[in-house]
Formats: C-alpha cells, sequence, structure tokens
C-alpha cells in the first residue's frame, strides 16, 4: 500500500490540489511572511549595505577628485616646466650666439693681425729683394759693359786693326745708352 500511497503517506487524492501559493487558505500566513521578509530586507540594505555602498561611492569620488586635482597641479608644474625649458633653451641659444660673435669677433682680429704682419714681412723682403735685383742688375751692366769692351777690342784685334781703349769705351757707353 505503500506504493498506492505515495512517498509521504499521503493520500494521492488530497496531494494533488495544486500549487500550495495559489491555495486560498495559506494567503494570509504568505502575505504575513511577505511582508516579514521584505521589512528585513528594507533593514539590512537601510542598515548595512546601503551605508558601506554610499562610503565606497564617497571615498571613489574622493579619489576620483583628488585624483584630478593631482592631474591639474601636474600639469600646471609641467607647464611650468616646460615654460623654464623653453626659457633656459632660448637663453643657451642666445648665449651660442653671442660666443659664435665673439669668437668671429676674434678671428678676424687675429686674421687681420695676421694679415697686417704678413703684409708687411712680404714689403720687407719685397724691398730686400729689389735691392738686390737693382745690385745684380748694376753689376750686371757693369759686367756686360766689361765684356762688350773686352769683346769689341777682341773684334778689333781680330780684324786686324788697333783700337783706342778710349775710342772703344765710348762706343761702347754711346751704344749702351741707347
Amino acid at each position: 500500500m505503500a506504493d498506492v500511497m505515495g512517498v509521504d503517506g499521503h493520500d494521492m487524492a488530497t496531494s494533488s490540489t495544486g500549487m500550495p501559493q495559489l491555495d486560498f487558505s495559506t494567503w494570509a500566513n504568505q502575505i504575513f511572511w511577505l511582508l516579514v521578509a521584505l521589512i528585513v530586507i528594507y533593514l539590512v540594505l537601510s542598515r548595512v549595505a546601503l551605508p558601506r555602498i554610499a562610503a565606497v561611492l564617497a571615498e571613489r569620488q574622493g579619489t576620483i577628485s583628488n585624483d584630478i586635482a593631482r592631474a591639474e597641479d601636474l600639469k600646471r608644474q609641467a607647464s611650468e616646466a616646460e615654460a623654464a625649458y623653453e626659457q633656459a633653451l632660448k637663453d643657451a641659444r642666445a648665449e651660442a650666439q653671442a660666443i659664435s660673435q665673439n669668437t668671429r669677433d676674434e678671428i678676424k682680429t687675429q686674421v687681420t693681425k695676421a694679415t697686417q704682419e704678413a703684409d708687411a714681412r712680404i714689403a720687407e723682403k719685397t724691398a730686400e729683394a729689389e735691392s738686390a735685383v737693382a745690385a745684380i742688375r748694376a753689376s750686371a751692366m757693369e759686367n756686360v759693359e766689361a765684356v762688350a769692351k773686352d769683346t769689341a777690342e777682341a773684334l778689333v784685334a781680330a780684324l786686324g786693326g788697333s783700337a783706342d781703349t778710349a775710342v772703344i769705351s765710348d762706343a761702347v757707353d754711346n751704344r749702351m745708352k741707347g
């Protein structure tokens, strides 16, 4: 008979009434426990869960606000650092140009001084060379004159004549003058 009666011993006819939630005889009990459960859930949420969630949200908002403030401060510092870098770069360029101009001026001065010294040495050596050339030319003219007189005297003697040294000397002098 246990097979026909079911597992818990109730008759099948009595257990086939349907879902117990739809049984109107238990609705008052169900509504009571529903209200108790809702009140407990409300109290747990309002006293425990929601304050914790609110605290976490407030902490996150504070962290976000602090991060934004720190980011703005870092942005300001970066702008100041960039301005300082630009100023330092501008100063360095100006200093480099000044150094470059000073170096150019110094080199020009040195080149001018060296050119003047070289020109003075060249003028001195040119004067020495010109005086040496003049001395050589004068010596050469004297030698040419002496050679011309000796040659003229030898030619006259070779041709069989005799010439006076004074006449030959006068003839060579006249010819050398033009």
